[in-house]
């Protein structure tokens, strides 16, 4: 399928998802928003793929919000300014969620989202990389909570996701000022797992680990995203119970020795694929 902001291939079990507007620093219009997690959502459900890996095209990431495309036009009266304003409101608010679903489509999909970063990752593009499992970046490669700087406050996912994943004094200093965090003080702090010299280095070796996740049993994999991501929120004695209450459910006995003797044999693994799941229906 051809889409507007995006270009996918699946290889090895391992899905690339390219932003491809780099003529316009891979801003995220109307299209961006929609497209992503039907791609998304539709290799998960569909089983296409064990792992997925989001990169970008050209100078930078993604500059974030392409804030022209969702301008309205100017009002010609007082009256029409006061409509605007009133429904103004209620739609933001619509429209925040709905962006809101675009980057929960990345923490809820049953597969590992890798996110491969270069230039800069402003705004909703570093919204998007907080809602992957891991982040690697090029030297080059710089982040930004630009809301600050016209005026918001980010409302896509930054905040209940990046203080989880740096200290919380760190989150404040880039929201107040909005600041460029390079890659290496990113990595100093924990937001990246690796720093490559340059673009194409990233790639290999993001693209390399992706297909190491893809070798490994699906269901065992779930299974960690599953647990990592319930512990976020929850106590220590509810995240083993849970983890518990999983694996007495989820853990099959003949993964577990395929996967040792395939290690054990030096082999490739064979293992069950998840079940596809119904357009529409809840993940558990």
């Amino acid at each position: 399928m051809n889409y507007e902001c995006f270009e996918v291939t699946i290889e090895d079990s391992v899905a690339h998802i390219k932003l491809n507007r780099p003529e316009k620093r891979n801003s995220m219009n109307p299209a961006f928003w929609r497209e992503l997690p039907e791609i998304i959502e539709d290799i998960d459900e569909n089983v296409k793929a064990r792992a997925i890996v989001i990169s970008s095209t050209g100078p930078h990431f993604s500059a974030g919000m392409d804030l022209a495309a969702f301008s309205s036009k100017e009002p010609k009266t007082d009256k029409e300014a006061r409509d605007m304003k009133i429904r103004h409101g209620a739609s933001f608010y619509r429209s925040a969620l709905n962006t809101q679903h675009t980057f929960n489509s990345i923490e809820n999909c049953r597969i590992p989202v890798l996110a491969a970063i270069q230039g800069g990752c402003i705004g909703g593009g570093l919204d998007m990389i907080t809602a992957c499992d891991m982040r690697y970046a090029s030297e080059d490669a710089f982040f930004t909570i630009f809301e600050v700087n016209i005026g918001m406050t980010a409302d896509v996912g930054t905040f209940p996701r990046l203080v989880r994943q740096i200290p919380e004094g760190m989150v404040r200093e880039l929201a107040y000022t909005g600041r460029n965090m390079m890659a290496k003080e990113a990595k100093e702090v924990g937001l990246i797992n690796q720093v490559y010299p340059d673009q194409a280095s990233m790639i290999e070796d993001v693209m390399r680990i992706a297909k190491e996740i893809a070798s490994k049993p699906p269901l065992a994999v779930y299974g960690c995203k599953r647990m990592i991501n319930y512990s976020h929120d929850h106590s220590t004695a509810d995240s083993l119970d849970y983890i518990a209450i999983w694996n007495a459910s989820m853990m099959q006995i003949p993964e577990m020795q395929e996967a040792m003797q395939a290690n054990s044999e030096k082999r490739q693994g064979e293992f069950v694929e998840l079940p596809p799941l119904k357009k529409n229906s809840s993940i558990p």
